[in-house]
């Protein structure tokens, strides 16, 4: 099939590529991008071996460069959910068609976008309203269990059992259906309130994990083969590259432009799935 490709369809695998690099080290919903690309310019097969390869080897670079950064007890904690997600997926791609597969999909994501911007939206009043009463006169500090209370107001209700299973859930079934898992955990780990280091590196931890337990599956199916190894060593330098580009972005990230980009790039990725 090499040989067959033309020079624009190398142009855009090489920007499939960028994406995929940049996904794993700063901007992790480029990758929803970088699967849809993809999926544009080759075979339903090749593609879905293709993109895989090309983010187990954003994955290496990422998992080293953020290896002191992970969450490793959030990501222990989610395992359960996202393997029961994982095997609900594989149920409902027997039961349903691809079109409503991926609408569904689509309203998933942006279902999350709502419930993230409406959490933050009222834990940042809580925060300032918590503000505005310390600047005013205030009575003798509380007792240790007030403020232990105080805190837990301010702190995301999403590191829950409840909120684990749903998001955990939704991340194992949107990649088994669909490669669309990195939306979902961009938005958990969002409302979680990581720092942006820590959110890169629970991420690339999480989906390196997942890839791993994905690639036997893939091989046995066809989707990863010397075509698509071929495919993916070509491109590799381009990833390569653009993850290290990416590590460096991401150092120089302030926390109030990376949370809108991961956001934005979840609305981006969501949106073409409605059609």
């Amino acid at each position: 099939m090499l040989p067959t490709l033309t020079a624009t369809t190398w142009i855009l695998l090489m920007v499939v590529a960028a994406l995929c690099g940049i996904a794993k080290t700063a901007l992790p919903g480029a990758a929803t991008v970088a699967v849809a690309l993809c999926t544009a310019v080759l075979p339903a097969k090749e593609s879905t071996g293709a993109i895989l390869l090309m983010l187990m080897t954003g994955d290496l670079l990422a998992v080293w460069s953020y290896r002191r950064d992970a969450d490793f007890r959030m990501l222990r904690r989610l395992v359960p959910a996202v393997l029961t997600g994982v095997g609900a997926g594989a149920l409902f791609l027997h039961l349903a068609s691809n079109d409503s597969t991926r609408r569904l999909i689509g309203v998933i994501l942006l279902l999350l976008v709502a419930i993230t911007l409406i959490q933050r939206r009222s834990t940042s009043r809580r925060v300032s309203d918590g503000a505005s009463t310390a600047q005013a006169p205030s009575p003798p500090a509380p007792a240790p269990e007030t403020q232990e209370a105080t805190t837990t107001l301010a702190t995301p209700t999403t590191s829950g059992r409840l909120a684990r299973l749903v998001y955990g859930g939704l991340a194992g079934f949107t990649t088994m259906v669909a490669n669309a898992g990195g939306p979902v955990t961009s938005m958990y780990f969002l409302a979680c309130r990581y720092p942006v280091k820590a959110f890169l590196g629970t991420t690339a931890w999480f989906f390196f994990l997942v890839n791993l337990v994905k690639l036997p599956f893939s091989i046995s199916a066809g989707l990863v083969n010397t075509t698509t190894m071929s495919l993916t060593a070509i491109c590799a330098p381009v990833v390569i590259v653009s993850a290290l580009a990416g590590r460096r972005l991401a150092e120089r990230m302030d926390q109030r432009v990376f949370e809108p980009v991961i956001v934005a790039l979840t609305i981006i990725s969501a949106l073409p799935l409605l059609r």
